[in-house]
């Protein structure tokens, strides 16, 4: 017992002696004060860190609040996809941040038809594109849930100003809509990405454009503070992460690669169904994740602008790698808003050899 109350004390001491973590709020400020370029960014995560608290909530007491399973008037989302109902509150959560935070002009969600102005804020200078609850099905279950975001600059050209009390705000003139369309840009123009994963901790990773950070939820201050100091993805790993129950719908590029990861170089299958938990699991240890286009999804399943591009804007600024197969993701230009891709990412040298499958199999050189 003296031993044991010892140890207890010595442990109490070194705590009081530890420097205090810093805060995601710490954080951006440093990052402000050496580019003052970046304040507005700095305010924007705010409001994001705001909104992931407050789903990171919702998302705990989802089992005893009733928000769990299907909305009671079975409504359709533009996915043609039932919304769950923590889809649409979550969805209302980020929004709400967003338009409160005053740095968004324009937010296009997978649960929206169409992008939609915040017009609190009509003549801010970003766009915001989000996945407001990846994995949405795992609510239910207790299973990892995540948000994903993407940042990009709005077109400065779009002049946009508060509708007219006497107008109809739903009608876009020509210069509107294709301010509206500047959701529409590649990944490569993404400013800013990062998801939140909430699982047995809240974690928040996020890139600016030069390197990835990773901020756990303490819910003692409830505070983000830095807890994965510069990420940096292993270039080969130990895992994939496919849905093989879509096996028998695979093309034969994507059979011979996983056979050849299984076989060959003994990689072990690692998939939970959320992919905000799966993309940060190989960016820890490394491996590929995919979800391959197959015969039900000619295009893919997960959407371009709200998953595949600002998680392989992440999984790069890691020192990772993303293709569809055929190109870059990040290279992408978006036909719609909704567009689907193929997505496989990860582990640089793992995807490489994905991407030589594919050339061997198209017979590119």
């Amino acid at each position: 017992m003296t031993r044991l109350l010892a140890f207890a004390a010595a442990l109490t001491v070194a705590r009081a002696l530890a420097p205090p973590r810093q805060t995601l709020s710490r954080f951006m400020l440093e990052q402000t004060r050496v580019d003052g370029e970046r304040q507005d960014l700095e305010a924007l995560m705010g409001s994001i860190q705001m909104a992931c608290k407050t789903i990171s909530a919702l998302v705990q007491r989802a089992g005893l609040a009733d928000m769990t399973g299907y909305r009671d008037d079975g409504n359709i989302n533009v996915q043609g996809e039932e919304q769950k109902k923590l889809d649409v509150i979550t969805n209302d959560v980020l929004k709400d941040a967003l338009g409160y935070g005053g740095r968004v002009g324009l937010v296009a969600s997978e649960e929206e038809d169409l992008p939609v102005l915040v017009e609190e804020t009509l003549e801010s200078k970003y766009v915001a594109v989000f996945d407001p609850l990846d994995g949405s099905s795992n609510v239910d279950a207790a299973v990892a849930t995540g948000t994903i975001f993407g940042i990009f600059e709005l077109d400065e050209t779009c002049g946009f100003s508060a509708p007219d009390s006497t107008s109809n705000s739903t009608t876009l003139d020509d210069r509107e809509t294709r301010c509206l369309l500047s959701a529409l840009q590649p990944g490569r123009s993404l400013v800013a990405a990062g998801y939140c994963m909430y699982s047995s901790s809240t974690i928040l990773v996020f890139t600016c454009g030069d390197g990835v950070n990773g901020f756990t939820l303490d819910p003692k201050s409830n505070e983000f503070v830095l807890s994965h100091a510069n990420l940096t993805v292993p270039a080969t790993g130990p895992y994939y992460s496919f849905n093989e129950g879509n096996a028998p719908h695979w093309d034969g590029a994507v059979v011979e690669y996983l056979d050849g990861l299984k076989r060959e170089k003994g990689y072990s299958a690692r998939y939970i169904g959320s992919m905000v938990a799966d993309v940060h699991r190989t960016l820890l240890y490394g491996g590929v994740y995919g979800y391959p286009a197959d015969a039900k999804n000619a295009n893919g399943k997960l959407r371009l602008l709200y998953e595949a591009a600002p998680m392989s804007f992440i999984v790069e600024q890691a020192g990772g790698r993303s293709t569809t197969g055929a190109e870059p993701i990040m290279a992408i230009v978006p036909d719609h808003v909704h567009q689907r891709v193929p997505v496989f990412l990860g582990s640089r040298d793992d995807v490489a050899d994905l991407e030589a499958t594919y050339a061997r199999h198209n017979g590119t050189p």
